[in-house]
């Protein structure tokens, strides 16, 4: 009898067990098929493109695309690099609300935001063309051209020259106290 029990309780909780966990069929509504009426297009605004993204940079090749109009907003250095040529940091990058700082990072950090490794950038001339952009922690050798708004050096040595080519470049460019140039810094078109 005992057994016929367990049993009979067994068969009613698999039962239940398999009636509560079945998903009733959903059917989708039919609906009548109408002659296909061509759509027009929507037309969308355009919104500037966003590219909040770091790119990490060892030759450079990849520092060049890096700061051209296309490249990436913040540019991270895994080593120090020499460039035989004149370069132009280039593009603005804004997210919905606000244009958004361009960084050329002369250093390496670990997990916890700690700098660690300070590498050179040696380019003979450096254009400065994107607004807010900023040189933080490191060494850079060779002459800038500022003529975009609101640059920043962040405890970054430049072992050269300092050109603004506009007075807005100039009252708007900041150098924190750790920061220092050892050439000249003047107005030049």
């Amino acid at each position: 009898m005992k057994s016929k029990s367990i049993l009979l309780t067994s068969a009613i909780l698999a039962v239940l067990l398999v009636g509560c966990n079945m998903k009733a069929p959903t059917q989708t509504p039919k609906t009548p098929q109408t002659p296909q009426t061509p759509q027009t297009p929507q037309t969308t605004q355009k919104t500037p493109k966003v590219i909040t993204a770091t790119s990490m940079v060892s030759t450079p090749k990849e520092f060049e695309k890096a700061i051209s109009k296309d490249g990436i907003q913040t540019i991270n250095m895994k080593k120090s690099l020499t460039i035989n040529k004149e370069l132009v940091v280039n593009g603005e990058f804004r997210n919905d609300k606000a244009l958004l700082e361009r960084k050329i990072n002369l250093y390496s950090q670990d997990k916890v935001k700690n700098i660690g490794d300070r590498f050179t950038l040696a380019v003979p001339k450096l254009i400065i063309k994107s607004t807010q952009t900023s040189m933080e922690h490191g060494n850079f050798k060779g002459d800038l051209y500022i003529s975009a708004n609101n640059f920043q050096l962040i405890d970054t040595k430049v072992e050269g020259n300092v050109y603004f080519t506009t007075p807005e470049a100039k009252n708007t460019c900041k150098m924190d106290a750790k920061s220092k140039v050892t050439g000249k810094q003047e107005s030049r078109k």
